[in-house]
């Protein structure tokens, strides 16, 4: 039976975890290092723009990274995570956890994401969630789409229920999802079938992804999403059902808060919460650090990112992050003593090197059994 209230200290617990494994910084911890001055106020969304729940979420997120000035550089993505719960403070009743991945055009972004919210739904509700997939394409691809959309409502008129024939006069994108709703949408023209070649390749890119690593979905033909906010590949996760999260593309929704473009893909997990006050985490001190280079390697470490969650093992990696400067300067950062390194070569050959930091003595080590050699220099 699905949980109908979780408690929020287990939310924010749940969700610290994973961030970490997966290579998401708490928000919090970015925008702490301005408080001390004041933040740069800028104006909100334009008058008139209408936002479903999800993207009023992100719009508030975007809104604190504009003010606190915290934006992806070109040599380093931001993975991020926020919650609406604050410790010392009673919980809001409807608590939400959202996981960004800002500054990267690449599927590993979005895969990442999507692995993030499975391994929280899963743990949260105890069962398997669904994953739910589709692309709405790029504008290009949206035009195509309305104009399919279109057409099919007016040869359809006579079949279909009224309201959505004379919705789809003003908005053909609004009659498509009444049509949904009204499960009357079996013929609906498929927004994959109108995909520009760039839109196209990221969608096979993240399926691709999300199947080298092993993770479930389903091709959801009627998940759509609204061109003001979203564009691109969109998903839902779901539990019995129900829609716990929902996750697309967002420089349509960016563009607003930001005077450059900016790839972005993120997800907002909302369930309901006790309204109890929840106490401050104790961050655990990490010992490993998991630097990867080259695609194959970072597939392997998606895998095995679960692996060292449910072990407990005291480790971090940056999985978005391409550059292994960068990489290492955040193991630096986060001053772990022993570096796990996994290349090409490596994936391949189904091993990583564990780097001692102190001495730099590096050894060799199989994958298999890999987590209790990990525990036992741990």
């Amino acid at each position: 039976m699905t949980r109908d209230t979780i408690p929020a200290e287990e939310l924010l617990t749940k969700a610290r975890a994973i961030g970490q494994y997966y290579g998401f910084t708490p928000l919090t911890e970015l925008t702490a290092r301005r408080r001390g001055g004041a933040k740069v106020a800028r104006p909100d969304l334009p008058e008139g723009l209408v936002l479903d729940p999800a993207a009023l979420s992100v719009a508030s997120f975007l809104r604190q990274c504009r003010d606190f000035e915290q934006l992806p550089s070109p040599r380093q993505p931001l993975f991020v995570w926020h919650t609406n719960i604050a410790p010392g403070r009673p919980a809001q009743k409807k608590a939400t956890i959202q996981f960004h991945a800002m500054g990267s055009d690449r599927a590993i972004a979005d895969a990442v994401v999507i692995r993030a919210l499975v391994a929280l739904t899963r743990d949260l509700y105890r069962e398997e969630p669904v994953v739910r997939v589709n692309s709405m394409g790029d504008k290009e691809t949206r035009a195509r789409y309305a104009r399919e959309l279109g057409n099919f409502f007016k040869k359809r008129a006579n079949d279909l229920p009224l309201e959505c024939v004379e919705r789809a006069r003003g908005n053909a994108f609004e009659a498509a999802e009444l049509a949904i709703e009204r499960a009357c949408a079996i013929d609906l023209p498929a927004p994959t079938e109108h995909l520009s070649d760039a839109s196209r390749k990221r969608f096979e890119d993240l399926l691709e992804y999300l199947e080298m690593t092993e993770t479930p979905y389903e091709l959801a033909r009627t998940l759509i999403s609204r061109g003001n906010a979203w564009n691109d590949v969109c998903f839902e996760i779901l539990v019995g059902n129900k829609r716990v999260a929902w996750g697309s593309r967002y420089h349509e929704l960016a563009r607003h808060f930001f005077s450059s473009p900016m790839s972005a893909v993120g997800a907002v997990f909302t369930t309901p919460s006790g309204g109890d006050i929840v106490k401050k985490p104790v961050a655990s001190r990490l010992r490993f650090s998991f630097v990867h280079i080259g695609d194959e390697a970072k597939r392997v470490s998606i895998r095995l990112a679960e692996d060292f969650r449910k072990a407990h093992l005291p480790l971090t990696q940056h999985i978005g992050v391409e550059s292994l400067t960068e990489q290492l300067r955040l193991a630096e950062h986060v001053e772990s003593p022993y570096l796990l390194i996994m290349g090409r070569k490596e994936a391949l050959e189904g091993s990583a090197i564990l780097r001692n930091r102190a001495t730099q003595i590096e050894t060799i080590l199989p994958l298999v059994g890999l987590i209790d050699r990990l525990k036992a220099v741990a």
